[in-house]
């Protein structure tokens, strides 16, 4: 029988200092929990095919950084984090699913430092697994028995509204890249992440947590606002991770955001800030798939020389300085308070 969030923190046995050891404490831990949601299929190639693959993938699932924040939020408010399980299950799958389609719309080549899904599994089955993560997403609550009636409609809405907000910036990212626009401004970016990152990745694993564990709307709406502004910090930071980071520490493929041309912060404050000369060359880089790394140098130095990658990573900085003074005053001390504090310095420092 699957082990609860409750029973695994009481066999760890130790609290955490800070929101690195809380994800270092419970990460590979709750793996079964996410895993439970996911069904067997009733023809054998329905496994081979379709919910293996999904479990697979799904079982080596990094840091586990959402489901372990739905699981703070509920404790953070006083409340029963088992009864949150279903809840932070689901946006793990979301998770899942927008990496599996996001590597294929991108072309990327790897994923936690192994050969992304449409490439060892095709690209049919790759967005057929894809989907079906999504399809786990409203099931898992909507079957949850253990939440009231009431519960189970906010948290699915909650979830509908995280799918939806999540698409629209995915449909920006990909567009801009697509119709090669250049012509971008800083907000616009803050306008795509904020859609594409900061609600599944920050706001509504909060949101959720606080909602199941009882909070009152003034907190729940104070752990979402924590949770945007560091979300947001934390696309922001992976951005410049791709650019400035290591490849081993990321695991991804390095500098794909340039291959890609992402329009990051960073590409979108250098291509304002940039000389003609500067600017004619990183739009060349960014319109020709270029993977050669000396070429990738070349704009990631352009982007330095604009002084786009300090101006990234000080947005970042206040974006995480702005919720943290907010969180002070949303929850009352505790240690699942500080562990919260703790992520927000988390997501502008790590390295992977």
């Amino acid at each position: 029988m699957t082990k609860t969030i409750t029973e695994i923190m009481a066999e760890v046995g130790k609290v955490p200092a800070n929101f690195e050891e809380y994800l270092g404490l419970y990460a590979d831990k709750v793996g079964d929990l996410i895993n439970q949601y996911i069904e067997t299929g009733t023809h054998p190639d329905m496994d081979r095919y379709l919910y293996d693959p999904l479990r697979a993938y799904s079982q080596f699932g990094g840091k586990r950084h959402r489901p372990l924040i739905c699981f703070l939020a509920c404790q953070a408010v006083g409340g029963n984090p088992d009864l949150a399980t279903s809840a932070a299950a689901a946006i793990e799958h979301f998770h899942t699913a927008a990496l599996i389609h996001d590597d294929i719309a991108d072309d990327a080549k790897t994923r936690r430092g192994e050969p992304c899904l449409h490439l060892s599994e095709g690209l049919g089955l790759a967005i057929n697994t894809g989907d079906l993560a999504l399809s786990l997403v409203n099931g898992t609550v909507i079957k949850d028995e253990r939440l009231t009636a009431e519960q189970r409609i906010r948290v699915v809405t909650e979830l509908v509204n995280m799918t939806c907000r999540t698409i629209e910036g995915q449909a920006m990212d990909i567009g801009w890249a697509r119709d090669e626009r250049y012509d971008l401004s800083p907000d616009d970016y803050l306008c795509m992440a904020t859609h594409k990152t900061a609600h599944y990745s920050g706001g509504v694993p909060l949101a959720v947590g606080a909602i199941i564990g009882g909070a009152s709307e003034d907190v729940v709406e104070g752990l979402r606002s924590y949770g945007m502004d560091t979300g947001l910090a934390f696309q922001i930071q992976d951005d410049l991770l791709n650019l400035v980071g290591t490849a081993e520490a990321t695991q991804k493929d390095f500098r794909s955001d340039i291959t890609e041309g992402k329009r990051t912060l960073v590409v979108v404050h250098a291509l304002k800030h940039a000389d003609q000369q500067d600017r004619e060359r990183l739009v060349q880089i960014l319109s020709s798939k270029e993977e050669d790394p000396a070429v990738l140098d070349e704009a990631v130095q352009i982007m330095v020389k604009t002084g786009s990658v300090d101006y990234a990573r000080d947005y970042a900085l206040q974006l995480t300085d702005r919720a943290k003074k907010s969180l002070v005053q949303t929850l009352p001390e505790s240690p699942a308070r500080g562990i919260l504090l703790s992520m927000a310095d988390w997501f502008v420092s790590r390295l992977g």
